[in-house]
């Protein structure tokens, strides 16, 4: 927060307050941060060696950090003079349920949406690429952010009825255009998420096909097997066996099910538009796993769609003949077929000639991929207004939200994603 601490500064020493201190050159990094860490309040002071060679110390006062990384974030994508797209990353489904006011993914990207509306945008893209998942009363929560109400998954136990979780709070937050992300490290709460929304027929879900874990898992203590006998006899041996823990088992125990039936075990969600990726023929998630648990369907939770649907049909056709038009993902279509080229060719090159021939092929096709930022078109990706003030805290935050920033400019995932906007606001989805 002070600013002092650059990055490449070498820490070398560590003190505790006034103490001697401790260096730490040779240490692993674990015991080194363990040193740096203490109780809230307390002072630490960092001997470090800077770039330019200089040796400094750094009091800091410790404090609790909190990863702005890790929470949900928004930026604006300037399409026109006086249009534009709203943009929301979410990492994971976070929750905090520790504290009493724990910071909660569902309360975030609803001041995120808030946020965008005031500054106007003419739709809003979620993105759960790479979402993991999380709290399933978060997702729940969030998905009622843009629709009136209604059942937003079902979770079923063996030899049980499903229960189904809604939404029961009336109205949205947000109601107009809308589009969500994923791709295959999609996963759990975010495809939850996609499912519920596109069975509602409230967003256009894009990306690539999802991760497809459908499935919860319980913690199991075994010690909770051991009968009094058990702790007697162990005890009268002189063991004191409720006091050693045995270990514990990782459990599933239930499935989810879409609002429409469907499991989104194996299978994951398929996104109403599919946009070439690199690793497209490759089996990754819950498909590649042998032993994973088969998609079936149970009966359709009671759920109407939206009264204006997303005309899926016209936005896949013209997504379409955009995608084929575009260089950039011409070069990703061509090097995922070079992956699967790859993975099917079992044999190895031992002749110098042809390995020299494939070497050099591989280094083509490493080049094209060079040239995706080349060749994708820039975004005018800009902070909201609000955010500035807490940007520009301190240099490293700067220096955080640049990188941020410059990466949204150049993803040509979001960039169709945008397109795919304007198409909806084209055909009156607002």
């Amino acid at each position: 927060k002070q600013g002092e601490l650059k990055a490449g500064d070498e820490i070398i020493k560590v003190a505790q307050g006034e103490e001697e201190p401790v260096d730490v050159r040779g240490y692993d990094l674990q015991d080194a941060v363990e040193i740096i860490r203490g109780k809230k309040g307390t002072e630490v002071r960092l001997t470090v060696k800077k770039v330019n060679g200089t040796i400094k110390v750094i009091p800091i006062i410790r404090d609790e950090v909190l990863l702005e990384e890790g929470f949900a974030k928004s930026a604006v994508i300037k399409t026109g003079e006086d249009e534009s797209i709203g943009y929301i990353y979410l990492p994971s489904f976070y929750a905090d349920f520790q504290k009493i006011n724990g910071r909660r993914c569902a309360e975030d990207v609803a001041i995120e949406v808030l946020k965008l509306k005031n500054a106007g945008v003419d739709g809003i893209i979620l993105d759960l690429r790479n979402n993991g998942g999380g709290s399933l009363s978060d997702v729940v929560e969030m998905t009622g952010i843009f629709i009136d109400k209604g059942p937003v998954v079902q979770v079923k136990s063996n030899g049980a009825p499903p229960s189904t979780y809604e939404d029961r709070q009336t109205g949205s937050i947000y109601d107009g255009p809308l589009a969500i992300m994923v791709n295959q490290g999609s996963a759990s709460a975010s495809e939850i998420m996609a499912a519920a929304l596109q069975d509602y027929k409230r967003a256009v879900i894009v990306g690539t096909p999802t991760f497809g874990k459908g499935t919860v898992q319980h913690i199991m203590s075994l010690d909770r097997f051991l009968s009094l006998s058990d702790k007697i006899t162990a005890k009268t041996k002189g063991n004191l066996l409720s006091e050693e823990k045995l270990g514990s088992l990782k459990l599933t125990v239930q499935k989810f099910y879409r609002i429409n039936g469907g499991s989104t075990q194996l299978k994951g969600v398929t996104p109403d538009i599919i946009l070439p990726d690199a690793y497209q023929h490759i089996d990754v998630g819950e498909r590649s796993n042998e032993s994973a648990l088969k998609w079936d369907v149970i009966p359709s939770a009671d759920y109407e769609i939206v009264a204006n649907p997303v005309p899926i049909k016209q936005l896949a056709s013209k997504s379409k003949a955009r995608v084929q038009k575009n260089e950039a993902f011409d070069i990703i279509e061509h090097t995922a077929d070079r992956i699967k080229a790859q993975q099917d060719d079992k044999t190895y090159a031992l002749n110098e000639k042809d390995y020299v021939a494939e070497l050099k092929e591989a280094n083509e096709a490493a080049e094209r991929m060079d040239k995706l930022e080349e060749v994708s078109k820039k975004l005018d990706v800009v902070n909201i207004k609000e955010d500035l003030q807490k940007i520009n805290l301190d240099s490293n935050t700067i220096e955080k939200n640049e990188r941020w920033i410059k990466s949204l400019k150049k993803d040509i995932y979001i960039a169709e994603t945008v397109n795919i906007i304007n198409d909806m606001k084209a055909l009156n989805m607002n």
